[in-house]
């Protein structure tokens, strides 16, 4: 049986913009930032909260990649 093992989720010291949290995401699910980090503006259209409150929030939980 192959069982691939994923990266732990972290922050990303290199794919970021702001705090690495869609880096971080992206790096943990194998995907592009980009649709993590248009997930997050199109949450941020409708008023700001929907997408900025979860940003913060995942912001504070999810710890920085070390090197």
């Amino acid at each position: 049986m192959n069982i691939t093992r994923r990266q732990p989720l972290r922050r990303s010291r290199h794919n970021r913009y702001l705090a690495g949290v869609c880096g971080g995401l992206a790096e943990f699910l194998g995907i592009n930032s980009f649709w993590i980090r248009l997930l997050f503006f199109v949450l941020f259209i409708p008023g700001g909260v929907p997408g900025l409150a979860p940003y913060l929030l995942l912001w504070i939980v999810i710890p920085k990649e070390t090197a």
